[in-house]
């Protein structure tokens, strides 16, 4: 392989963020000439971008790095050129060198702060394999990483992620974010604005804006004051060509006045709201070191739904953490019931490695997690369906970004990121249309397009 066709094939791991990142990377290699690929038999630099927030997202790393051994001593028999192996991603930044001792044949160990140095990383690890960079640098990473390359954003779509907040100093007792992702950290205003147009530029019509705690956001604006999420999604809301924003993930402690009223006055602002609550009992949420009670986040809802009655609510939910009792279980259940979601993550507690949570007792037992998990996870299911089956006969407006299942469809998103299906042609990837919501399945919703209007074509270049 020369310098210029070499092939990367990145993996990413759980959050969105991961994905974010998983692109970065490869903006990171590309001046080094390599080119992606979707096909780990044919990469010449495998990156496994890893996530440690379940026990069971680690043990998949370690078992994919049991088949990539395998392949890299079938590749060297066979005289196949080199494979290299780079571990990123928080189980990189909580384990480190641990990696090394437990999958024979990595490279490189990198944590989500530093994978702005790959290439010089894995120039090192050619002379010495084994190489391990789970510092918190002192420099910025998103300055260092050059540009998105236009042709690969154009690739990947009319949507796109865009990481502007990091970090989390909340400390939930479950979690291991602020010892993987490090302290709460806000990027620039005119990075992130700079950003966002060069993805327009490149045809990109919706934004995911990501944070570990993203409405924690107080990044330092063009006028010397500090901006707050509101204020940001406003100025993105400029850029010629955006024309839907999101953002996820949100703590309920900082969905401040600002950030509602964004909800009200921003119609490029979807009105879909991921805002976890993990329990609803308040003696487990003070456990788990969550900084609200129950009381505090239905008024919450209140408020939020007062400024955007439309508003879908999405959210995250624990069962079985330490000393859960049933009645704390039913607290949760009695929440989820008022509230009333169109969406939501729900698992299983599992002890984070040095997270307080590992070391209290009254661990429950794995028959009583299954058995509550199912029961919470039926609950939120029938919400589902009922908010879906309320779109059938609704007009949605709908980005399509993708093919659809069957020959002649394409595929979208509803302003609630439902996903949507419609007949219509390929040339029609990109632009916002108006559909009339005629069958709701288990996991989409089908219509028809309505007529083609000057409307439409304003919105199609907004």
């Amino acid at each position: 392989m020369t310098a210029q066709n070499r092939k990367l094939f990145v993996r990413s791991y759980g959050c969105q963020m991961n994905v974010y990142d998983a692109q970065r990377m490869a903006d990171a290699m590309s001046p080094e000439g390599f080119v992606e690929t979707d096909r780990p038999d044919d990469a010449d630099l495998v990156i496994l971008n890893t996530c440690h927030i379940r026990e069971k997202a680690a043990e998949k790393v370690y078992s994919e790095l049991g088949r990539l051994r395998a392949l890299r001593a079938e590749r060297a028999e066979q005289g196949g050129g080199e494979l290299m192996v780079a571990v990123a991603g928080c189980v990189a930044q909580a384990e480190g060198a641990e990696i090394l001792r437990r999958a024979a044949g990595v490279d490189v160990v990198v944590g989500p702060q530093s994978y702005h140095r790959l290439p010089a990383l894995l120039a090192e690890a050619r002379q010495r394999p084994g190489v391990v960079d789970t510092e918190f640098p002192a420099e910025d990473k998103f300055t260092q990483l050059p540009a998105s390359d236009l042709r690969r954003v154009r690739a990947r779509g009319p949507t796109a992620f865009v990481t502007v907040q990091e970090g989390c100093d909340k400390f939930c007792t479950f979690c291991v974010v602020p010892y993987t992702r490090g302290a709460e950290v806000s990027r620039p205003v005119a990075q992130v604005v700079a950003e966002v147009a060069r993805l327009a530029e490149a045809g990109v019509r919706e934004v995911t804006l990501l944070g570990q705690n993203v409405n924690a956001y107080d990044g330092p604006g063009p006028d010397g004051k500090v901006w707050d999420l509101g204020r940001l999604l406003f100025r993105l809301a400029e850029i010629p060509g955006i024309a839907r924003l999101r953002y996820t993930t949100s703590h309920p402690r900082d969905m401040g006045d600002a950030l509602i009223a964004a909800h009200r006055d921003l119609p490029a602002l979807m009105p879909y709201l991921h805002l976890p609550v993990q329990a609803g009992s308040d003696r487990i949420l003070q456990a788990m070191n969550r900084s609200h009670r129950s009381a505090d986040y239905l008024r919450l809802v209140e408020t939020i739904r007062a400024a955007r009655p439309d508003i879908a609510l999405s959210g995250d939910f624990i069962v079985g953490f330490p000393g859960e009792t049933e009645a704390d279980f039913r607290e949760t259940l009695r929440l989820i019931d008022e509230v009333g979601y169109a969406s939501a993550f729900s698992f299983k507690y599992s002890a984070r490695p040095g997270t307080p949570a590992a070391d209290l007792g009254d661990q429950i037992a794995e028959s009583e997690k299954v058995d509550r998990l199912a029961r919470l996870q039926d609950l939120l299911e029938q919400q589902r369906q009922a908010f879906n089956a309320a779109c059938r006969g609704r007009s949605l407006s709908v980005l399509f970004d993708r093919q659809g299942r069957q020959p002649g469809q394409l595929g979208g998103r509803s302003p609630y990121l439902q996903a949507v299906h419609a007949d219509a042609p390929h040339h029609r990837i990109g632009d916002i249309v108006t559909i009339n919501i005629t069958a709701v399945g288990p996991n989409s919703l089908t219509g028809t397009l309505e007529p083609f209007h000057a409307t439409d074509r304003l919105e199609a270049i907004a």
